[in-house]
Formats: structure tokens, sequence, C-alpha cells
């Protein structure tokens, strides 16, 4: 049965790499998704084959069957049911859920504890138990402000207490190890995971919503951590490489996600947040151009070279498959189209990429920001859908801003922008947009998917 159990887990982990590498390209990532699902249902068996003997308890497999099959119900209803809006908040979700089993691991392993163990069990064991907390608790703090049920707070007090959180996580191990500290091993579990839960509210709560991407991906790369940690308190091997591989790319992610937002990765470990004074004008005073939906037309025909840029309002909307329309109509007339994609635009990484996937528009019309930005001189024109931050100038011209030093796609660098907005309430950074005053700037205002709709009957009829 031991055997059959690491062959189990070795091919689990290959089908992790290959997943993973395939959910790498917009193109594959169902297939890879899918493969990667089975290799979890083959560890899970494994699993199983490991625990088959003449002396289980019957009782305690069904509870674990039953846990499982309940899991995979709800599991199943939430992802049928969930909306392209609501994906982050599931992802948040998901990871919560994670953080939480190896929190609850570490918790059951430190009650079995009736004597000293080793220096090495003991980091393990306390800094599993600590990540998963931490990964727990700030996931749901993120669901509840992706869903609009939490606002931000950002004070110096809070900033000050996750930094000291910090400090008192690594020095009562070290003080436990040394004996410094005489508290039972199980005190200093509970302990570490009662600071773990409070450092995970700390550390997203003052979080803007511009860095949200940011936070998702670094609680992603958290619960990894904890799961690898649990997989080597445990010998499990399936759970030390689906934690390795979930960790490593999610801190990669991180990283590239800091970049793209001129973040330092250690302000938002600290939980550190540029405060949301950008200015006194509010959207509302800005000086606008509208427009309306056949001068959009217009415009759509006489230029060779167009952009589209996605934005959380263009899931909103749903309007990613009317952009797939646009899209076919406008290369009938051998027009170049490319969908201009921000890494941290939306709610979470890659999330227009889904987006755009779901609509079934090819992978190659999708453009990375810097492939474009140093020839944005050359577009006709740029249809702004629903995004906000990502284009607004502000990023690089107001230093009081929250998004300053931000890379930005630099729209306002085009020939014509046209920006299809719901109303001028600003993006998820809380901020007005400097774009929208700009000379060649319009909006055209209404539900996107309406107004592109409309867009697209017209070009038929002109076709």
């Amino acid at each position: 049965m031991s055997i059959l159990m690491n062959i189990g887990y070795l091919i689990a982990s290959f089908s992790f790499i290959i997943g993973l590498k395939l959910m790498s390209s917009p193109k594959h990532a169902n297939k890879g998704n899918t493969i990667a699902a089975a290799g979890m249902l083959i560890a899970l068996l494994s699993v199983f084959t490991g625990v088959v003997t003449d002396n289980i308890n019957y009782t305690n497999l069904t509870i674990i069957l039953v846990a499982i099959l309940l899991g995979v119900v709800v599991g199943r209803q939430m992802a049928v049911k969930v909306k392209m809006t609501e994906m982050p908040q599931m992802v948040s979700l998901l990871n919560a859920t994670g953080g939480g089993c190896a929190m609850l691991l570490g918790w059951i392993e430190a009650i079995q504890i009736t004597s000293f163990i080793g220096v090495g069990s003991q980091a393990l064991l306390n800094l599993g138990t600590l990540t998963g907390a931490i990964a727990f608790s700030g996931s749901i703090v993120a669901y509840l402000k992706l869903a609009g049920k939490l606002k931000d707070y950002n004070s110096v007090v809070v900033n000050a207490t996750s930094k000291l959180l910090i400090f008192v996580c690594i020095a009562l191990p070290v003080a436990y190890a040394t004996q410094i500290l005489s508290i039972s091993f199980f005190e200093l579990t509970m302990v570490l995971l009662a600071l773990g839960l409070i450092y995970g509210v700390l550390f997203v709560v003052p979080i803007g919503g511009a860095d949200m991407p940011v936070v998702i991906s670094l609680l992603n790369s958290i619960t990894g951590i904890a799961t690898a940690l649990a997989g080597l308190l445990h010998d499990n091997k399936t759970m030390i490489a689906g934690g390795i591989f979930v960790g490593a790319a999610g801190i990669f992610l991180t990283m590239l996600m800091c970049k793209a937002m001129n973040r330092s990765l250690w302000k938002v470990i600290a939980g550190s947040s540029k405060s949301k004074n950008g200015g006194t004008q509010s959207a509302q005073e800005q000086e606008i151009q509208e427009t309306n939906v056949g001068e959009t037309v217009t415009k759509l025909l006489l230029a060779n070279k167009i952009g589209i840029i996605p934005g959380y309002g263009m899931a909103v909307a749903q309007a990613q498959h009317t952009c797939f329309q646009l899209q076919k109509l406008l290369m009938q007339q051998e027009k170049t189209l490319d969908y201009i994609i921000h890494p941290v635009a939306g709610r979470m990484p890659g999330h227009m990429n889904v987006l755009l996937a779901e609509a079934k528009i090819e992978y190659e019309y999708l453009k990375e920001m810097h492939e474009t930005n140093d020839h944005m001189e050359e577009y006709d024109l740029l249809l702004v859908i629903g995004a906000n931050d990502v284009v607004n100038p502000a990023a690089e011209t107001n230093p009081e801003s929250p998004i300053y030093g931000m890379p930005i796609i630099k729209a306002h660098l085009s020939k014509n922008v046209i920006v299809l907005k719901r109303s001028m309430n600003p993006g998820y950074a809380g901020i007005p947009n400097e774009l929208f005053e700009k000379e060649n700037c319009q909006l055209l205002f209404g539900d996107a998917q309406t107004n592109l709709q409309e867009i697209v009957q017209q070009l038929k009829v002109l076709s």
C-alpha cells in the first residue's frame, strides 16, 4: 500500500507541474486546470491507500468521506453560480479554506503533543499554524473588502501594530526554544494562532483598492507555504510539492504585481498603504467632453489602429462577448485591433485575461502594457471599457496621488480616447481620473454592454 501511495503522490505532483505550466497561458488554462484537478483527485485516493489497514477506524473514515463529499458538492455549486465579477471574492474564499486547513492541522497536532519535541518539528508546526492563520483571516477580510462589505481603515496605530506583531511572532518561538518563556507548547501554538489571526486582519484592512491584486497574490502564496509546512510535518509528499508550487508561483506573481504597482514588498507585508489624499478636486467637478454612439461609430470607421483597454467595469457589464463581436466586424474591414491589458486591471491578477478567454478571444490579440506604451501614439482610437486607475495620468504627474509611481497604460498619448463609463464615480482607488480632462478624451456614458451592442448594430448596417 505504501508503494501505491508514493506512486500516486508522484503522479499527482507531475499533474500539478503540468497543470501549472498550462495555466500560464489563457489558451491552455482550462486544460491545465482539469489536469491539476485530476492530480488532486489522485492525491486524495493515494492517501486512502495508505490508511486502509485491518485496524482502520471506520467511524473516522466515514466522517472524512462525508466531509469530502460535502466539499465537492458545495465547491461545485459555488463555482457554477459565481459571476465573473465575483471571481476575486471566490478566489479569496477558496484561499481562506486552504489557510484555515493548515491552521487547524497545527492546532490538532499541538493538542496531541504531551512531551518535548525537536526544534525542527516545533518550528514547522509553529510556522505552519501562524501562516495558515494569517492566510485565513487575511483572505476573509479581502473577501469582505472585495464584496464592498468592509471599507479601508488605515492609521498609524494599525500600521505600527502590524509591524510589532511581526517582531512578536518571531520572538515568542525563540524565547520558548531557549526556555526564556515558561509556557507549554500548546499554549505557545495557541498564542501564535491568535496573533496570526489578528495580523491577517491588520495586514489587509488598510490596503487600498488599487493594491488588492497584490494582496490576493500574496495571500495565495502564504496559503501555499502553510500547506507545504503542514506537508513536511505530516511527511505528505503531495502537500509538500503542491504547497511549494503554489507558494513559489504566488511569490513570483506578488513581486511582479509589486513592480507593476511600484510598491515595496515589505510595505505590503507590513500592511502599509498609501493614503487616499489625491487632491481636493472631485470627479464631479472635472471638465469633460461627452460623446454618443453615433460619433463613436464614426471614429471607429475612420481609425486604422484601434485598442481596447478592459477594466473591472467590463466585467460588471459582461461586455467581453460584445467586444469579440466588435473585433470581428473591425477585422473584416482590415483594421488592426489590440486588447491592451494592465497586469493589475480588475480585482485580481489575470482578471481581464480570464474574461477575454471566456469570450473566445485569441491570445495573440492580447498585448501587455509594456508592449504598447512605447507605441501609444500610433493608435488612432482607444476604447477604455470600465478601466479607471490603470489609465490615470495622475500616477505620473501627481505626487500626492495614492497611485503615484504606478506604471499605467499611457492612453492619454494616443490620438483619440473614448471612455465607456456608467457614471463619473471614481475607480477602486477612489480618486478622479485626470485622463477625462484631456483634449483627446471623450466619455460615453451608460451601460457598457448596451452601448457596445448599439455600436455593433450600427457598424453592421454601415459595413
